[in-house]
């Protein structure tokens, strides 16, 4: 589906400016020529398993299957260590940045899942890391926030327009117009190319994996997959392994807010394709085509925008993709809780709803990606 220049049919390719063109071709040749050599297939894939802890479990979730009347495992990305499957992408990514001789890492975060993961594979590979946060983000994340300073990793707060993660964004870009030698490490499956391409690469364990342990355990391909979608990633992850099976349906669940326009996060349900940072995709737009904030209960899918990718699987009908509101949201969240003894993220709960109400009595074969553990959401008050 990937055309040159980092084209997903019309979508995707590179809008920035002239500043950060020579960094990101530099970028997408170096990826291109590096990331199938040996030497670092060999180191990437050694700290996916014994660091990480892949393959992530494949879970058939009885309790929740019995419940809904469907048969649905759990692919059990907040098993991971850091409790995300943004680790995927940060350990790939930092492994490119000091082959290239990057100095400093530098990253967004809307949870702090990426953050944490940033930090943490940052540690890991001796490099100093700075991570950028919007202000209302940072207050709802507090755990991890702390948890990212305590992996030695600066937190940048900013107080630019909603203080949310579209914002984070901004600051980081900003600092990397600046700050050119830095390495930027873009964490959803967003952004100018090379990113989108990156991402997907790197968190395609998550789809390898699932469809080789569903076939293992139930002898077959699942009726249908499930994941959360903000900018993306972890639902592209999970959707690439099952792309080109044509009796697998995908479905995609968005930040539905309120549940209505412009009160959501839902860019793919109440979106129109625009450029916005960097990308030519969906984006949440008011009637003159200017973006405006998302609103979400989750912060990891409180962005206007969305994948390249994603926008062309919705416009070729290959996926599927619906608001689930803040409320839906919160209810799967306990549920499973209760159910498995899972408290997921609740930017996961949000594919555990979609699941709940598309499955409910139809005896079909799902899973759900549970792309993060709920830790730092118990504190909230929903």
């Amino acid at each position: 589906m990937l055309q040159y220049n980092g084209k997903y049919g019309e979508y995707g390719g590179s809008y920035i400016p002239p500043v950060l063109e020579n960094q990101l071709n530099k970028l997408a040749e170096f990826f291109d020529s590096h990331v199938q050599k040996e030497e670092f297939q060999k180191e990437f894939i050694s700290i996916l398993k014994h660091y990480v802890g892949r393959p992530s479990p494949l879970y058939f979730a009885k309790n929740l299957s019995e419940y809904v009347g469907s048969r649905i495992y759990l692919k059990r990305e907040d098993l991971n260590h850091t409790g995300s499957h943004k680790i995927n992408n940060c350990i790939g990514q930092i492994l490119l940045a000091k082959q290239m001789g990057a100095t400093e890492i530098i990253a967004e975060t809307g949870a702090g899942q990426h953050g944490v993961a940033t930090a943490t594979a940052a540690a890991l590979l001796n490099i100093p890391c700075k991570v950028f946060m919007g202000e209302i983000d940072a207050a709802r994340q507090a755990l991890n926030v702390k948890r990212m300073e305590l992996l030695g990793a600066e937190v940048v707060t900013t107080n630019l327009g909603s203080r949310t993660l579209k914002d984070a964004v901004d600051a980081a870009l900003m600092y990397y117009v600046e700050n050119p030698t830095s390495y930027y490490l873009l964490g959803s499956h967003v952004g100018p190319h090379p990113y989108p391409k990156m991402v997907g690469y790197f968190q395609s364990v998550i789809g390898k994996e699932a469809r080789q342990q569903i076939l293992e355990q139930e002898g077959r391909l699942p009726d249908s997959i499930f994941a959360c979608v903000g900018g993306g990633s972890n639902a592209i992850g999970l959707f690439s392994g099952f792309l080109d099976d044509q009796d697998v349906e995908i479905n995609g669940g968005e930040g539905g807010g309120s549940g209505t326009y412009p009160k959501t996060a839902a860019t793919l349900s109440f979106g129109k394709p625009t450029v916005f940072q960097g990308t030519y995709s969906y984006c949440l737009v008011d009637d003159t085509g200017n973006p405006i904030p998302s609103t979400s209960v989750s912060a990891g899918l409180d962005y206007p925008g969305i994948s390249p990718q994603h926008a062309a699987l919705k416009d070729s009908n290959r996926a599927n993709y619906y608001p689930i509101t803040d409320d839906e949201a919160i209810a799967a969240y306990k549920l499973l809780s209760k159910l498995e003894g899972i408290i997921p993220a609740i930017e996961s709960s949000h594919a555990v709803a979609l699941a709940v109400k598309l499955l409910k009595d139809k005896n079909k074969l799902a899973i759900v990606n549970l792309s993060g553990r709920g830790d730092k959401d118990v504190d909230r008050e929903f």
